[in-house]
């Protein structure tokens, strides 16, 4: 790029230095023989490697700079077209901030406190929430350390932050893009499918502001079901580190879903315990799988316990009680004697039969919870028969996630009877739920209804 030093554009602007270049553009520093002042000049050159989209994003960047006014991002300042011994193309000019990267200043040993962190943050959720509620919501799409500027420390003030180079940016207007940019370690997973939202740009905050905490790029960090694995190398506050957790929540729906929303999360210092983060239970055998567009919760067979020790000898003996007594009343057939067998048979039978069924099922039953888009499944096998069918209705029409709590209700000898605590999903006014899910412990049922929760971004009820 040296032929360009010294080179004067546009009869105004002559080039001092490179700042930084990408596959069909560079980014130069340039002075304003005008106005004397440092000014940013963008290029755009018709050179064997481009291509038209290219020149869509360049445009885009320009048209974007034109409509936007905040002290945070650079101001669009002209734009003009080249023509020169490298050949043609176009060109246009942005206020130049002078303040170092944040990717220099790691590189140069700076370390950030969690204090800074915050601040950082801050700082940017507030342009992040400036740009999405723009109409059409304007996505960056390539945040990441080197593009975003922070000038020098003020007392205890951090710096001045800046976000800079919209070179990849989007306005979305139904529902997001099918163009894929970014830089890897800082795209979400639904970026390399070409999709993109404002919670796109959260996930990248959040990979950059682990950056920051780690000095260590995401992508050198271990990775485990496509999250980042950070919190080992960090000392933040637990209450930090949940938030960054959904900030880079693999799943877009779980993550924020504004950045006002992620900022008042993190002016929050009660959000750890307001989000109730519950993990797996020690020994559970339970699975849960879920991605964008589904969520499964698998609970396998029950196997041998010692409920089942007690369980086994009281049901043969019920069952040989009740099977006595019947034969007895049908053994001098009458019809008032089958009348009161039927009677007896209703009433002293089924809780024997319940205890005969249940045994089989704690050992070789299995229940499968599953939720689509369109579809609420609650399905029990046992010996590889289905019972159980699926509940039709939108993910959408879901509207809450209750926790019944342990109770007690009288039996017909007014003995108290425990009755276990379930989930129970609500669609509208009707209850999902069943009666098959046994044997799942309270610290089973707490955190699976808090994994639905977070996964439908909805409040849990206590019923």
């Amino acid at each position: 790029m040296e032929q360009f030093i010294g080179q004067v554009l546009g009869d105004r602007y002559r080039i001092e230095s490179l700042l930084g270049g990408q596959v069909g553009r560079r980014t130069f520093l340039a002075h304003d023989l005008q106005t004397g002042l440092s000014v940013v000049v963008k290029l755009l050159l018709f050179s064997p490697d481009f291509t038209w989209e290219y020149l869509k994003l360049f445009e885009r960047e320009a048209e974007v700079l034109k409509s936007l006014d905040h002290p945070a991002i650079p101001q669009y300042l002209d734009d003009f077209e080249v023509e020169m011994e490298w050949g043609k193309g176009f060109a246009f000019v942005q206020t130049y901030i002078e303040a170092k990267s944040l990717l220099k200043w790691i590189e140069s040993g700076r370390t950030f406190s969690q204090a800074d962190t915050d601040a950082i943050a801050k700082q940017l959720l507030e342009i992040l929430d400036y740009l999405h509620r723009r109409k059409p919501p304007v996505i960056h799409r390539d945040i990441k350390p080197s593009n975003i500027l922070l000038g020098d420390r003020s007392g205890h003030n951090v710096g001045q932050v800046y976000l800079i180079d919209l070179g990849s940016v989007q306005t979305v207007v139904h529902g997001g893009t099918r163009t894929i940019v970014g830089t890897y370690g800082y795209m979400p997973p639904e970026q390399f499918g070409g999709h993109t939202t404002s919670a796109s740009d959260l996930y990248a905050l959040g990979a950059t502001l682990i950056y920051l905490a780690t000095g260590q790029h995401p992508d050198q960090l271990p990775q485990q079901q496509m999250r980042i694995g950070f919190e080992n190398r960090v000392h933040l506050s637990l209450n930090m580190i949940d938030w960054l957790k959904l900030m880079t929540e693999p799943s877009v729906e779980l993550r924020f879903q504004s950045a006002k929303q992620a900022l008042e999360a993190l002016e929050n210092s009660n959000f750890r315990q307001n989000q109730l983060f519950v993990t797996k239970p020690t020994g559970s055998k339970v699975i849960v799988t879920k991605t964008e567009e589904m969520f499964e919760i698998f609970i396998p067979p029950r196997g041998f316990d010692l409920s089942l020790i007690f369980l086994i000898p009281l049901a043969i003996v019920w069952n040989s009680f009740t099977a006595s007594l019947l034969w007895a009343m049908l053994s001098n057939f009458s019809w008032t004697g089958l009348f009161f067998a039927l009677v007896f048979f209703t009433f002293f039978s089924i809780p024997g039969l319940s205890m005969i069924a249940y045994i089989p099922f704690s050992l070789f039953g299995v229940t499968t919870l599953r939720i689509t888009p369109a579809k609420i499944s609650l399905i029990s096998k046992i010996f590889g028969v289905q019972y159980g069918q699926p509940f039709i209705s939108h993910r959408s029409d879901i509207t809450k996630v209750e926790i019944s709590p342990v109770s007690y209700q009288k039996d017909s000898d007014g003995n108290p009877v425990k009755v276990h605590p379930k989930i129970n999903i609500w669609v509208g006014v009707k209850k999902c739920t069943s009666n098959t899910i046994n044997g799942l412990t309270p610290p089973e049922i707490d955190w699976l209804a808090h994994e639905l929760s977070d996964w439908l971004n909805l409040p849990i009820s206590r019923g």
